[in-house]
């Protein structure tokens, strides 16, 4: 059976700005890795990214807008700079706030498969 478009009157059309996500995050495993929050966090970023991987949006807003606590947040946060899928460097020194960037994704030997 060949491909079928369920609503062929709607298929979507890039338009002004335009986000990616690495299809690597489902055919190597990550996803299954990630908790919802994780997934929430790393899809907010990778939305919002500028041509680097970089946005600077503030933790407060992220949360808001992703309907997550601040200890729900910085548990993701922790998680995906773990897994090496975001980078985080502060505004200044102690600050909640700062410049977040979307890595490329690991290789899957980087993983130990």
């Amino acid at each position: 059976m060949g491909r079928r478009i369920p609503r062929s009157d709607a298929v979507r059309v890039i338009n002004g700005s335009f986000a990616w996500i690495d299809h690597r995050l489902i055919r190597d495993g990550h996803l299954e890795r990630m908790t919802l929050e994780e997934i929430a966090l790393y899809l907010f970023l990778a939305l919002v990214a500028d041509r680097n991987g970089v946005s600077f949006y503030r933790k407060d807003v992220i949360s808001n807008k992703l309907g997550i606590d601040w200890p729900q947040f910085e548990t993701a946060k922790r998680r995906l700079l773990e897994k090496g899928l975001i980078a985080f460097e502060p505004y200044r020194a102690g600050q909640v706030d700062g410049f977040y960037q979307v890595l490329p994704i690991p290789d899957s030997q980087e993983l130990g498969k």
